[in-house]
C-alpha cells in the first residue's frame, strides 16, 4: 500500500491485525468496518481496493494459513483444526483448503511424511493465488488506466430524488433487462431523459458478494406530484442527497469496475474525504446501444463527507 494516505493505511492495518487476532471467531463486515471507522456501506470496496482481496477472502486466507501451521506442526485431528481456525464445518474447511492449495488437508498431512518441503511448496502456491493489485505497475499502461490515474474529480452537493426503479439481481454486466423494463414504463408515463435523470445503483461490491447475488437498481427520477401506482416490477424510493465526488466515465461497461476500484484505492485515500453511508449513483448520460463505439457515458457520484 505504498504511497497511500497514512491515515487509510493505519485504518486498514488495524482491520488486518484485528482479523489476525480474532480469526477463530465469527467476524462480520459491520464489525470489521467499525474497527477502522469506515462507512459500513463502502468498507468492503475500500478494503478490496487497497488490499487486493475482499475482507471475507482475507479472513479465509488467515484462517487457512493458521490451519496449515496446525497441520504441519501438530497432530490434532482435521475436525479440531477446522474448529480452531473458525470454520463452520469440516466440509467447508476441506473445500476452502483444496481451493486454496489444490490439496486436501489430509493430502497435505500425508505428503508431509514423504516431503519435508511441502510447507514451502504450499506457501509458494499461496503467493500465486493472491497477487497484490497494483495500478502503478508497468504492466498496466493502457490508455484507460492512465486516464483513471489522472482522473479529474469535482465536488457537488446533490438534492434528494424521488425515483421509480426496477431491481436486477445477478451480474452487473446483465442489467439491460431491468433498464428495458424501466424504460418502457418511463416512456408510458412521459418520463424522458430530456427532463429526468436515469440512475443506476450498484448495491453490492462484487469482491464481497457472489456475482449472481449482486443487486442493482435501474432508477428514473420522478417529477414533483407524480402519482405512483403499482405496475409489474416497478418500485419507488427516495435517494438521499448530500456531498458527492463526481467522476465522468466514458468507456465500455466492463471497465466501470476498474474505475470504481481506482477511485477507492487511489483518489479517496489521498483526498480530504471519507466515503459516506449512501450508495454510489451512476447517472447514465447515454444509451451504449446507440453509441458508435458501444461505450457508456456515466457520471459516477461517490458519496463523501469531509474527513475529521
Amino acid at each position: 500500500m505504498t504511497g497511500m494516505n497514512h491515515d487509510y493505511v493505519e485504518r486498514v492495518n488495524t482491520v488486518i491485525q484485528y482479523i489476525k487476532d480474532h480469526s477463530s471467531e465469527r467476524l462480520t463486515l459491520d464489525e470489521l468496518a467499525e474497527q477502522a471507522n469506515f462507512s459500513k456501506y463502502h468498507f468492503s470496496r475500500i478494503f478490496s481496493s487497497l488490499v487486493g482481496v475482499s475482507p471475507v477472502a482475507f479472513v479465509n486466507q488467515v484462517r487457512l494459513d493458521n490451519s496449515l501451521a496446525y497441520l504441519t506442526e501438530t497432530h490434532r485431528t482435521i475436525l479440531d483444526i477446522a474448529q480452531w481456525c473458525g470454520f463452520e464445518s469440516v466440509i467447508t474447511f476441506n473445500a476452502a483448503f483444496k481451493k486454496r492449495f489444490n490439496r486436501t488437508p489430509s493430502e497435505v498431512r500425508a505428503e508431509l511424511s514423504k516431503n519435508s518441503n511441502i510447507s514451502l511448496l504450499v506457501s509458494k502456491k499461496q503467493e500465486e493465488l493472491f497477487p497484490p493489485l497494483r495500478y502503478d505497475d508497468n504492466r498496466n499502461t493502457s490508455n484507460f488506466l492512465r486516464r483513471i490515474w489522472d482522473m479529474n474529480i469535482s465536488m457537488q452537493e446533490i438534492p434528494e430524488y424521488e425515483v421509480a426503479f426496477v431491481r436486477h439481481v445477478g451480474s452487473y454486466l446483465d442489467t439491460q433487462v431491468a433498464w428495458n423494463e424501466l424504460g418502457n414504463w418511463a416512456f408510458g408515463h412521459d418520463l424522458s431523459p430530456l427532463h429526468q435523470y436515469f440512475i443506476g445503483i450498484s448495491l453490492d461490491d462484487p469482491h464481497a458478494v457472489e456475482e449472481n447475488h449482486c443487486r442493482y437498481d435501474a432508477c428514473v427520477t420522478l417529477p414533483q406530484g407524480f402519482l405512483r401506482s403499482e405496475e409489474g416490477n416497478i418500485q419507488f424510493k427516495r435517494l438521499a442527497g448530500g456531498l458527492c465526488a463526481v467522476y465522468s466515465f466514458y468507456d465500455t461497461i466492463d471497465k466501470l469496475a476498474i474505475a470504481y476500484q481506482t477511485l477507492y484505492a487511489q483518489w479517496l485515500p489521498n483526498s480530504e474525504y471519507d466515503a459516506d453511508d449512501r450508495p454510489c449513483l451512476e447517472f447514465c448520460m447515454n444509451d451504449p446501444a446507440k453509441d458508435a463505439e458501444g461505450k457508456c457515458k456515466v457520471d459516477l457520484y461517490i458519496p463523501v463527507k469531509r474527513r475529521i
